[in-house]
């Protein structure tokens, strides 16, 4: 039986009447809490629902490299550094990347004439751009930037100190990236635009879906040390992150062009040249990069061997939600928390993460079937292979490198 709850369909867009009646929310156990169960027969490849954020922010580290047209990298005495690296601007609500694919392909290889095939394919319009008249920070639409004013904006606008190191806000920020060095997993902004959402009169919305698991709906206990701590870790446990950009969103869009086959090989081998270009002129390539709390993918549970994905196909912050196989009527919905190689990784190594960034530990099929497995992280493995894999004189021969 379905489980009493909020209306956790109400941030489903397109496809929400389908999701109504494809999926539900069903109550678990006291252990994993609640979880989401198809209703009907959903196919391999099919999206089970796209769903808009109820708050999301970019990364701090992220946007920084933004606004200052710089990278950081670790310096050789383990502090973190600028240099040179152009990036992405990317607007300030939904987080879609507001430079069109060619510029970012020009920007990221270096070349200014480089020309990109099919620049049909890039949905950027920059003639919709707009900016917030009192901080200047960019939106990619008119409707984002009143619907960042509406929800949050006009408790975090700074004004003309967007730029001020002493107001309040850019102090938070900047203490925050002071104690979280890439690669990051969550952002102080998150919370900061959750309580400004509150302040500016969204306060049923937000006490619906954090009341059980604050256990308090008084806003008040937000701010208790054991509030913010509780606050924290929902974000941290539920937060989804969010990766946008306007050349991937391109080279997508090329993947399910219909070519003759000459055609379809000239084009794939430019967009390996491409990649290769950016590896040799940026090295890693960077997406805009945040992370957003979703209600009803929050409700998705994890598994190992998830039976769906989730993905933001479009360049901004609607999260897609995509069946990775057959999924029967009454079978759990689940996805990943872990990427594809930690997932190859052995069952030890897989609960150490989850632990650490999650806080549960996985009760999933394939860590069942494990569950005799030695406990023994991957690199504690890789590293007995080494030792037994090496010669008897590989400590000489060691012995010798250093000297």
């Amino acid at each position: 039986m379905a489980a009493s709850m909020c209306d956790v369909f109400s941030f489903c867009v397109g496809v929400a009447g389908r999701a109504r009646v494809a999926v539900e929310v069903r109550f678990v156990s006291s252990a994993k809490g609640k979880g989401l169960f198809a209703t009907q027969p959903i196919q391999k490849g099919e999206t089970i629902f796209i769903e808009r954020p109820l708050v999301a922010a970019q990364f701090l580290w992220n946007a920084l490299y933004r606004y200052r047209g710089e990278h950081i990298s670790p310096t050789p005495e383990g502090c973190w550094a600028q240099q040179p690296l152009r990036m992405e601007e990317t607007c300030d609500h939904c987080l879609r990347a507001l430079e069109k694919a060619e510029e970012n392909a020009q920007r990221l290889t270096g070349k200014p004439g480089q020309v990109l095939p099919h620049p049909e394919l890039c949905t950027v319009r920059k003639d919709l751009h707009q900016n917030c008249p009192h901080c200047q920070v960019t939106y990619c639409s008119t409707e984002c930037l009143l619907a960042a004013a509406e929800q949050y904006h006009r408790v975090l606008c700074p004004g003309p100190s967007q730029d001020d190191p002493l107001h309040p806000l850019n102090k938070l920020q900047e203490a925050w990236r002071s104690v979280h060095y890439p690669p990051e997993t969550a952002s102080i902004m998150l919370m900061a635009r959750m309580v400004a959402t509150v302040k500016q009169g969204q306060l049923e919305l937000l006490r619906r879906l954090f009341t059980e698991a604050l256990y308090e709906e008084a806003l008040s206990q937000w701010f208790t040390p054991d509030g913010f701590r509780s606050l924290f870790a929902l974000v941290g446990t539920n937060g989804q992150g969010i990766g946008t950009s306007s050349l991937s969103q391109w080279v997508h869009a090329c993947d399910a062009l219909e070519l003759k086959p000459q055609d379809r090989e000239q084009l794939d081998a430019f967009i390996d040249q491409l990649y290769k270009d950016i590896e040799t002129a940026t090295g890693e390539f960077l997406n805009c990069e945040g992370s957003g709390l979703f209600v009803l993918q929050s409700c998705c549970n994890h598994s190992c061997v998830p039976n769906a994905e989730t993905s933001f196909p479009e360049n901004n912050f609607l999260l897609h939600v995509t069946a990775l196989e057959d999924i029967k009527p009454g079978e759990e919905i689940c996805i990943s928390y872990l990427d594809c190689c930690q997932r190859e990784r052995s069952r030890h190594s897989r609960h150490k993460i989850l632990r650490e960034n999650y806080l549960f530990v996985c009760s999933c099929p394939k860590c069942l079937a494990e569950a005799d497995e030695p406990n023994m992280t991957s690199e504690e493995e890789d590293d007995e292979e080494d030792e037994e894999g090496e010669p008897e004189d590989a400590e000489l021969g060691d012995e010798m490198t250093d000297v």
